[in-house]
């Protein structure tokens, strides 16, 4: 497409081309530029999609249940892939046991730099991610309440799919979510929630039971 354009444009401005064959050519630019616009945002969305994703992926928080991947680039002996235990911890090779619950990725990755640094590692390179996330669960009205595994995207209303649908019992407009992380912090702290509401790593999605 860019090509077209482009040989559109030097077509124009070439003097050895009749003034029949500019008028064509500058027929066709507005069809060709319409096009090109229409490339440059198929472009633009996706890249915007993806910024979104990493800045999500950057706030997120770890809990017990998360599984990380740990990378030391050049030191394979440094790798790890590790669950986050009940105490939100995990066993790191030379720093034994770190406390990680609550951190963000990054924060991860810098606590391993800077215990590597100096002592073992003149200039660690750490990457830190999430290889899968920490369950979540639904309780109350469904088919079948229990653990499942959390994907990108989820919303109530998918996870009552994946519970087996609603019972004849239960309400279709009364839920609600409490957070694992509201759990240490406050106690149950319960989120009023619609079937359209995103759901977290941890959450645990209550289908309330319908008096009517």
């Amino acid at each position: 497409m860019w090509l077209h354009f482009s040989f559109a444009l030097d077509l124009m401005r070439d003097p050895g081309v009749s003034f029949a064959s500019r008028q064509s050519q500058a027929a066709l630019m507005p069809h060709l530029f319409r096009h090109f616009l229409q490339l440059m945002f198929l472009i633009a969305v996706p890249m915007a999609s993806l910024a979104q994703g990493n800045a999500g992926s950057a706030s997120y928080t770890l809990n017990t249940g998360d599984h990380v991947q740990i990378t030391v680039f050049e030191e394979p002996d440094l790798n790890l892939s590790a669950v986050l235990d009940d105490t939100g911890s995990i066993s790191y090779p030379l720093l034994g046991e770190l406390k990680v619950s609550g951190m963000t990725l990054r924060q991860l990755e810098s606590e391993i730099t800077e215990g590597l640094r100096g002592r073992f590692l003149i200039n660690p390179r750490v990457n830190v991610s999430i290889k899968e996330y920490r369950p979540f669960f639904v309780r109350g009205e469904v088919n079948n309440p229990g653990e499942y595994a959390f994907k990108p995207g989820l919303t109530v209303e998918k996870a009552v799919s994946l519970a087996g649908g609603f019972t004849s019992r239960a309400s279709k407009s009364k839920f609600y979510i409490v957070s694992d992380d509201s759990l240490e912090e406050t106690g149950e702290v319960r989120r009023p929630a619609a079937l359209t509401s995103r759901i977290r790593p941890g959450d645990v999605v209550n289908i309330e039971q319908s008096f009517f």
